[in-house]
């Protein structure tokens, strides 16, 4: 029987979500297949965890725990940690040096698409689908409000270069909030990423390549509800918005940006499951690519899993593809 480490935590405010993914993941597996032991990370230590929630020394020198007394070296890391360390390369660089395998892209691709600017600048780069103009923001530089809301207009979102679920991130409908905005965004990272407004409607793809075929999941609409106008970690996380799945569009539409994930997927030279996120123009029929999540998150309620059910894959089924999938290669 393998063993599988249900890597979680991280250092970054999404630390909360990862361990909901990884508490999902684990419940799912279950024991009858795998061996699966949680592994938490945080800044105050490395730790796994027995299914009595008990801490297990862990060993950073090969990635190791003891459980009763005895070593237990990992053939896996089913990685879910959402930001710094798991979705920017870190732990993929680590788990390369000490020959495990990982369920994720590898180190190039996660620390390359982890950052929103550099990301945007090779997806546009690529030709393949539309991306918002913006402006980059390196902490400690001065910061001209005027030039960059005459350059992309208002409003404008600011969010952290390197960060996910929305923290930190606001929309900005006034140039007197522009500076706080960026200063909050610079608490998450060193880089603010100032991003020009695309009005439209959001939806969101997940992909996946098992060892025998590729899925590219049917298409999520993301609908902010309440007082939210876009999907923030509000949004996300505390039930106000409707995730509709399939989304209710246009069949052209749902075709266009399912094939412009597919095509994403490989030309950033992806692995594991990854959703991308865009912004369609009804006006103008254009698609505005927003941001690849390398990481999604694997919650009760996430996305990618309710588009895979969609598809009549089981969340089960999906979580053992990419155990599989990944021991393959």
């Amino acid at each position: 029987m393998k063993n599988i480490a249900i890597v979680m935590g991280g250092y970054s405010g999404e630390h909360d979500i990862s361990i909901n993914s990884g508490t999902q993941v684990y419940k799912t597996l279950g024991k009858e297949k795998y061996n699966v032991v949680r592994v938490v990370i945080e800044r105050d230590g490395w730790y796994g965890l027995d299914d009595n929630d008990n801490r297990l020394p862990l060993d950073k020198n090969d990635f190791s725990v003891m459980m009763n007394g005895k070593k237990v070296s990992f053939d896996l890391a089913f990685i879910l940690i959402h930001g710094n360390p798991g979705e920017n390369g870190v732990l993929q660089g680590y788990f390369d040096m000490l020959g495990i395998r990982y369920t994720t892209c590898g180190f190039y691709t996660s620390s390359l698409t982890f950052h929103k600017g550099y990301c945007n600048a090779l997806v546009r780069s690529l030709d393949v689908v539309n991306v918002a103009k913006s402006v980059l923001l390196y902490k400690g530089q001065d910061v001209d409000a005027k030039a960059i809301i005459g350059q992309l207009g208002l409003p404008v979102f600011v969010k952290p270069a390197t960060g996910g679920s929305s923290v930190a991130t606001t929309k900005v409908k006034s140039e007197e909030a522009l500076l706080p905005a960026i200063k909050e965004a610079f608490t998450e990272a060193d880089e603010v990423m100032v991003e020009q407004f695309v009005k439209g409607r959001e939806f969101d793809c997940g992909v996946f390549r098992s060892t025998d075929r590729k899925y590219v999941f049917p298409i999520t609409e993301i609908v902010p509800t309440g007082n939210h106008d876009f999907f923030d970690y509000d949004a996300k996380y505390n039930g106000f918005s409707n995730e509709i799945t399939p989304a209710e569009v246009e069949e052209e539409v749902a075709t266009l940006i399912q094939q412009t994930s597919d095509k994403l997927y490989d030309m950033l030279n992806c692995s594991g499951i990854v959703r991308f996120d865009y912004i369609y123009d009804a006006e103008r029929k254009m698609l505005y690519f927003l941001e690849v999540n390398t990481i999604p998150g694997q919650s009760a309620e996430s996305i990618v899993p309710k588009q895979a059910r969609a598809m009549g894959v089981s969340t089960k089924e999906l979580y053992e593809m990419a155990i599989e999938t990944a021991l393959a290669n």
